[in-house]
């Protein structure tokens, strides 16, 4: 293949450019942020969870109060009847009143211990409710954390692709005038050899490869014709001569 001299330096241009976009987009899916959002929203969802359960548990134990309270309101109500019906002397029957007062003996143990589970539950409701308060202001904290961690990637991820649209257009405006058959040669090479398409020879070197040619290999490049399209023998990139390539 063939080309103007001045078409094959353009590759060097074009070379830097695309190692440019290359660049860009590997800082963008490397910000930090990537790490930062994958741990926040980690961190996030298990305190979701958490207070999830938490609040679960509150409501399990709200309706364990309840129950319990109603329990202690009905031996209360029973025992006050039965003390009214004591009272009131209307049972007469020796038997019947020391079966009544068995029974209000034992309703009034019953209240105590109804009302020590009324208490120990009502201590448990205090732990469950600051356990979800405690939770929430944490997921509150995450949800902050994590929405700053998106904005510092929306910001980079902005400023990138501002730099990203400013870069393309000047690559488009090269490659542009770089003749078909040669531009296709390069993009092949480039998917091929790793994003580098073409590279100079630079004081005996290829910059692509980093080989230092031999006195007999630089030799027959510089013998080749100005406008031929010389490939390093090492590694296959266009070989771009230019006035320092020691030649």
């Amino acid at each position: 293949m063939n080309a103007a001299p001045a078409d094959q330096i353009r590759l060097l241009d074009l070379q830097a450019l695309d190692s440019r976009l290359d660049q860009l987009a590997h800082r963008r899916r490397s910000l930090p942020e990537h790490a930062e959002i994958e741990k926040a929203t980690a961190d996030h969802t298990a305190l979701r969870d958490l207070v999830v359960a938490a609040e679960t548990q509150l409501g399990d134990t709200a309706r364990e109060q309840t129950k319990a309270e109603q329990d202690v309101e009905q031996v209360r109500t029973r025992a006050v009847r039965n003390q009214q019906r004591l009272d009131s002397g209307a049972i007469t029957s020796p038997k019947d009143l020391e079966n009544l007062q068995h029974e209000i003996g034992s309703l009034a143990k019953r209240q105590s211990d109804l009302e020590d589970v009324v208490l120990d539950v009502m201590e448990r409701i205090e732990s469950s409710q600051s356990r979800v308060t405690e939770l929430t202001a944490r997921l509150e904290h995450s949800s902050v954390v994590l929405q700053e961690a998106v904005g510092r990637r929306d910001a980079s991820f902005a400023e990138i692709d501002a730099e990203v649209a400013k870069v393309t257009r000047e690559r488009e405006t090269v490659a542009v005038v770089i003749p078909a058959d040669l531009l296709k040669l390069y993009t092949r090479l480039r998917e091929q050899q790793g994003g580098i398409g073409a590279a100079r020879l630079f004081q005996r070197r290829c910059e692509g490869c980093r080989v230092e040619f031999s006195t007999a290999d630089l030799n027959a490049v510089k013998a080749e014709p100005k406008d031929a399209v010389v490939r390093c023998e090492n590694c296959g990139r266009i070989l771009v001569r230019t006035a320092d390539s020691g030649i």
